[in-house]
């Protein structure tokens, strides 16, 4: 196997590796890394899976990992320049990236606007799969799902979700087409609380920007403005905790709905 050790780099598949941070590289090459060794607990198709040297030994006796045909071992400290982890497990994976047309969603569906922090895009895509809710779009100028912070915040979430980037206005165009109830999250006079809500059969639930909030054009053209009541003395709640609140409140009154 030692023969076999990406030790130069000068190696062309090492430089991809390298290149993968950047969103653009994601982009051309249409795959994304993530990194730990829950990934091998998935059953989930991957590309590829690089090792650090030192972790080989280990790899091989608790998962025979040797059985894999696409394993990359690279010198630790090249690994360790791959990975965006502190204490790295020594194990990363390369997927495909899952994007999606906006004809392939059915069913409720969350839409975020802007939103640009990684770590809160993640979280409220692990809350996504924890509530069951499978649809995302995102408009174009959100950050990138498969950014390694994002990947890593889902926590596997996902690769389980339907994910599409669109504008503002095909979104709004494709949900009023289809009969959405429009759902925006926002502090405005008409707004009602998130337990007044009465849900239909297709739901549109858009959460917004950190600082900014839903953009004016999704609230114009929503049928519901929505908030959750904050009782202390604070202005409004994250965007990853305001999400989390809101759509396991939807969850629950579509569980109720059912028992009746």
């Amino acid at each position: 196997m030692k023969n076999g050790v990406v030790a130069s780099p000068d190696n062309k598949f090492y430089k991809l590796l390298k290149k993968l941070d950047k969103k653009k590289y994601r982009d051309e090459n249409n795959i994304f890394k993530t990194e730990g060794e829950k990934f091998l607990n998935e059953n989930i198709n991957f590309n590829k899976i690089i090792i650090k040297e030192s972790k080989y030994d280990y790899f091989i006796e608790k998962y025979g990992i040797d059985k894999y045909s696409n394993v990359t071992v690279l010198k630790d400290n090249l690994f360790d320049e791959i990975s965006d982890q502190e204490n790295s497990q020594g194990i990363v994976f390369l997927y495909s990236r899952n994007l999606n047309s906006i004809e392939d969603i059915d069913g409720d569906v969350v839409v975020l606007d802007d939103i640009q922090d990684p770590g809160n895009l993640g979280t409220i895509m692990r809350t996504m799969e924890a509530a069951n809710f499978k649809n995302l779009i995102l408009t174009k100028g959100s950050a990138d799902v498969y950014n390694p912070k994002t990947v890593r915040a889902t926590m596997g979430g996902i690769f389980n979700l339907n994910i599409i980037y669109e504008t503002p206005e095909n979104i709004i165009g494709f949900l009023k087409e289809k009969n959405y109830l429009i759902i925006t999250t926002a502090l405005h006079k008409d707004s009602i609380s998130y337990e007044n809500i009465n849900r239909k059969s297709k739901n549109a639930y858009i959460f917004g920007n950190e600082g900014g909030g839903v953009s004016e054009y999704f609230i114009e053209n929503s049928d519901i403005k929505s908030i959750i009541p904050i009782y202390g003395n604070i202005e409004s709640l994250n965007v990853s905790v305001a999400a989390g609140i809101f759509l396991y409140k939807m969850r629950e009154k579509q569980e109720e709905k059912c028992l009746k």
